[in-house]
């Protein structure tokens, strides 16, 4: 999981190395194949109306930015323990919470870096409006945090366990 704090990005070491071979991928086969799409599309003939080599190349810019992303968050990366399980809401954790106090109304989500979206669990960062009013805190615990609108939402705090993927 994901922990942010100033410039340094807590990850576990799964998680570290899942990032660091995706960069591995990226930084070769990947370049090598996106290279080879452009020539091939260059080869067709007038650049202002090849729909593939416009293409090839927007997927290229996608790819570089990507290299940069994960080439600055390995940086600043230090590998370091999944959270502990001790009800405490943290970067790493499944937490569940009830809007305004009702039970009824629940979300269950992942708080981690976006790094680990996936469509099995919904993920909010703890930079998020959510996220920073629900981390630190414990199981029973209310918890508020600002909406867009300028507002603030109560919600009380469920459950806290480390994601286990």
């Amino acid at each position: 999981m994901t922990q942010t704090s100033e410039n340094v990005t807590w990850l576990t070491q799964e998680a570290y190395n899942q990032l660091k071979a995706e960069l591995e991928y990226l930084s070769g086969p990947a370049r090598t194949e996106i290279a080879a799409k452009i020539a091939a599309a260059r080869e067709e003939g007038d650049l202002r109306e090849n729909g593939g080599y416009h293409a090839a190349k927007e997927e290229q810019g996608k790819q570089e930015l990507r290299v940069r992303q994960l080439t600055q968050l390995l940086e600043t990366a230090r590998v370091g323990e999944a959270p502990a399980d001790d009800g405490v809401v943290e970067p790493g954790m499944v937490v569940t919470i009830a809007f305004d106090g009702d039970e009824d109304d629940t979300v269950t989500f992942l708080l981690a870096s976006r790094e680990y979206a996936s469509g099995d669990i919904e993920t909010y960062s703890p930079q998020s409006p959510l996220g920073t009013g629900v981390n630190g805190k414990k199981i029973g615990e209310n918890a508020e945090y600002e909406l867009p609108n300028g507002k603030f939402a109560s919600v009380k705090i469920l459950k806290a366990k480390p994601y286990s993927g």
